[in-house]
């Protein structure tokens, strides 16, 4: 991918690695890949009203050695353990890849939307704290809307290339533009009429309502990469990064983590969309560039 140098300001923190203990990531994205899994497995729905419920079964399978991602309780992102001192953002290769990407969905989106605020970027290692409480490696990149955050520990590309088989940085952008779409959707509005109606809903149809909004970040994933410009006007996407992107979004869909974890996909209770599904919004918003196109809801 092409992308110019962002230089960080306050829209960007290196958390470091800060304390552990219960909690979660509870605002959605791609932190579902894995803490995905766990309201499939158990009929759990996703929400910042289950953050205790993740926590502690995070704490389960990640914290006793049975890392989902990495296989233990330690970072594997090379360069996470070599920062002394204080901790600087973007002072890594994939750390200023993430920026790189992250100042490029400010441009798409601020031309795109009338008063558009930024989110934060908030890398950390290992383990943190999040508006939406704990913020663990092992749970996956998230976005808090309470503090309108997006949470990243970098470890998560290796592992998305190594346990996903989703290599390359066109799947890494993937991740972070997906996450600035769950922004997109909390500052207009779309996140708060979603808790409104899975609060009258049944399980299976709050389910169904989550599936639309992390069917619509892929979408917006999709917009910004088909928008993206360098400051020389050159596209950001360049030949085989769309198949990239691609190799991600199926290797990320329910069905397939499911089939991954042993279990029989079961649509009722799918959180984040099948591999087909997530293919079919993210090449959306790739070939239309539009992000009117990106109506996952319909006449919700």
């Amino acid at each position: 991918m092409r992308l110019d140098d962002y230089d960080p300001g306050d829209d960007i923190r290196d958390l470091g690695r800060g304390g552990g203990g219960f909690g979660g990531g509870g605002g959605g994205g791609m932190g579902g890949l894995l803490i995905g899994l766990l309201p499939m497995l158990l009929g759990r729905k996703m929400g910042c009203g289950t953050l205790l419920l993740l926590g502690a079964l995070a704490f389960f399978f990640f914290g006793g050695g049975m890392n989902l991602l990495s296989g233990g309780g330690g970072t594997v992102d090379p360069q996470a353990d070599s920062r002394g001192g204080a901790n600087v953002a973007c002072d890594t290769q994939a750390e200023r890849f993430a920026c790189n990407v992250f100042g490029s969905t400010h441009q798409v989106w601020g031309s795109l939307i009338s008063g558009y605020r930024r989110p934060t970027l908030n890398f950390f290692t290992d383990s943190n704290t999040s508006g939406c409480g704990t913020a663990q490696a092992a749970m996956g990149p998230f976005y808090c809307p309470a503090d309108q955050g997006v949470y990243l520990d970098t470890a998560f590309f290796s592992e998305l290339a190594s346990r996903f088989g989703a290599a390359g940085d066109a799947a890494q952008a993937y991740v972070v533009a997906h996450e600035v779409g769950h922004h997109i959707q909390t500052i207009t509005g779309i996140s708060d009429q979603v808790r409104r109606a899975q609060q009258r809903a049944s399980q299976a149809e709050g389910n169904a309502y989550q599936v639309r909004m992390e069917l619509q970040a892929d979408c917006y994933a999709g917009v910004w990469a088909a928008k993206a410009r360098t400051s020389d006007g050159q596209p950001v996407m360049e030949p085989g990064d769309m198949e990239e992107a691609m190799r991600a979004a199926n290797a990320i869909g329910d069905d397939t983590l499911m089939r991954a974890a042993g279990q029989r996909p079961v649509p009722e209770s799918f959180t984040h969309g099948s591999s087909e599904q997530r293919m079919t919004w993210l090449r959306r918003g790739l070939q239309t560039g539009d992000p009117r196109q990106c109506d996952t809801f319909g006449t919700m």
